[in-house]
């Protein structure tokens, strides 16, 4: 060959323009394998995420918001105290003082309890309102005889508020589901890059090794220089695939640092931070998912279709009421008379006061108007849970089927790896006996590189698929205070 024939002094020229060009690559990959590294399980990583992230804590401001409406709806059966004091003066005439003070008890069924004192003087005081020098005590009822009596605004405001409470409880479980499953998503991510990041720098080095072979070949004159131009080319192709492994890594590290918090401060994860490849067992018991991967599934439980029922409900109270309005309104007011407080038993039946008042509009437009709109929410909202219902259970059971299909393409790609890499190893013996060639070995090598990215691609989405049907489930977690 004619390359055995180079002198020395080409040979050195040769040695010194490889050993430039094999400079260049020899820093990359090397952060993988020297970086000092600890390890976050994914257990720590949840916990961490449980107890200190924002939106955890957000998740408590829902529940607090339904409390505070049901107290508000409350609100409306406080007692109340009344004090109304009028008077008119004039070129000093007292014309007349007027003092009306009264206790007032709201009960449920929109019956109100009623305690009044009344004082009035004066020149020009209207003769109905003369009392006695000492005032006049009261003590009565006031209720509704046809609308309002079943059921009134402060009974339908107060139900709704219950009602939009249970529905805030599953909002909030709503709300910590989907960060538990981002949380989770994002973790995996950092997972499936830090494992790809991991294979293209082992075979960066395979590459720089087999280089470096070369180069010594070309050196001592048993291959021309050219045979160094296949094995540069697949040392760069890795690097550069290395490269893009690493920015998607490090876009991972960025996205689950999202998700880790101590005491309101957010928190980074070091480069010698790895993620844990876990089980799927340990996940399933992580999110709880035991009894569902056992199929004790109940729909009826999912705080989205509890979400959708509370609210029929509250609808249903809003129909009722438009419902009573198509009634009359009859008040009623009785109220017993005495001048002295002291004695309860001073009062008789022949003092009192006395009122009724009837309304009853002609057309009821506007009432059989609000009963229709109350109607057409409820069947809406009727078909909505029926289509909600549906589009779960599909997405259950397309989570169930995604599992079963990833568990048995998680066997077959193991396998071809592990065929893979025989067929590596194969050419390898063949390529040092004489009977093989570099391309062989890169093209075996390629293909193996595909196989165990594909076959961590799978096994992350195992654990993905698993996270997904926790959040399709909308699962409650025990260790978080519902």
């Amino acid at each position: 060959m004619k390359n055995k024939n180079i002198t020395k002094l080409e040979r050195s020229l040769l040695y010194v323009l490889f050993s430039m060009c094999f400079g260049i690559f020899n820093t990359y990959g090397q952060e993988t394998l020297e970086e000092k590294q600890e390890i976050l399980s994914f257990e720590e990583f949840l916990g961490y995420v449980k107890q200190y992230h924002p939106l955890i804590k957000q998740a408590n401001i829902k529940l607090s918001m339904g409390e505070a409406k049901v107290l508000k709806a409350r609100g409306g059966f406080d007692p109340k105290i009344e004090v109304d004091f009028d008077r008119k003066k004039l070129k000093g005439t007292a014309y007349y003082d007027q003092l009306n003070a009264a206790f007032k008890v709201p009960t449920w069924y929109g019956i109100e309890l009623k305690a009044n004192f009344e004082n009035n003087s004066g020149d020009f005081l209207d003769p109905s309102l003369t009392v006695p020098d000492d005032g006049l005590y009261s003590a009565g009822i006031s209720f509704s005889l046809a609308q309002g009596l079943l059921i009134n605004e402060r009974m339908a405001t107060l139900k709704k508020a219950k009602y939009y409470r249970y529905q805030t409880q599953a909002e909030r479980t709503l709300l910590i589901n989907e960060v538990i499953y981002n949380a989770s998503s994002a973790y995996f991510e950092w997972l499936e890059t830090t494992n790809a990041k991991r294979i293209y720098a082992t075979y960066v080095d395979n590459a720089r090794v087999r280089f470096k072979g070369v180069q010594r070949n070309v050196i001592v004159g048993e291959k021309a220089a050219i045979d160094s131009i296949e094995a540069k080319i697949t040392l760069e192709s890795r690097i550069l695939n290395l490269e893009g492994a690493i920015l998607k890594h490090k876009k991972a590290i960025l996205n689950v640092s999202n998700y880790l918090w101590i005491q309101n401060i957010p928190m980074e994860l070091q480069p010698g931070v790895l993620p844990e490849t876990p089980e799927l067992e340990t996940v399933v018991t992580s999110l709880q998912l035991e009894e569902a991967l056992q199929g004790n599934t109940i729909l009826a439980n999912h705080p989205k279709v509890q979400k959708i029922e509370n609210k029929i409900k509250a609808l249903k109270v809003d129909r009722s009421l438009k419902l009573n309005k198509l009634l009359p309104r009859v008040d009623l007011q009785y109220n017993f008379l005495n001048t002295t407080y002291e004695q309860l038993n001073t009062f008789e039946t022949a003092n009192y006061k006395a009122a009724l008042t009837v309304v009853m509009p002609l057309f009821l437009r506007k009432e059989r108007g609000d009963l229709k709109l109350a109607k057409l929410k409820i069947q809406n909202t009727n078909l909505e849970l029926l289509s909600e219902s549906l589009a779960l259970q599909n997405k259950i059971e397309m989570g169930y089927a995604e599992l079963n299909t990833l568990a048995r393409q998680d066997i077959v790609v193991r396998s071809v790896v592990q065929n893979s890499q025989t067929l590596v190893k194969a050419e390898e013996r063949k390529f040092d006996l004489g009977e093989s060639s570099l391309f062989l070995i890169n093209s075996r090598e390629k293909n193996l590189i595909n196989t165990q990215l594909k076959a961590n691609t799978i096994a992350v989405k195992q654990l993905k698929a698993t996270a997904n049907l926790f959040k399709i489930m909308g699962r409650s977690l025990t260790d978080i205070d519902y």
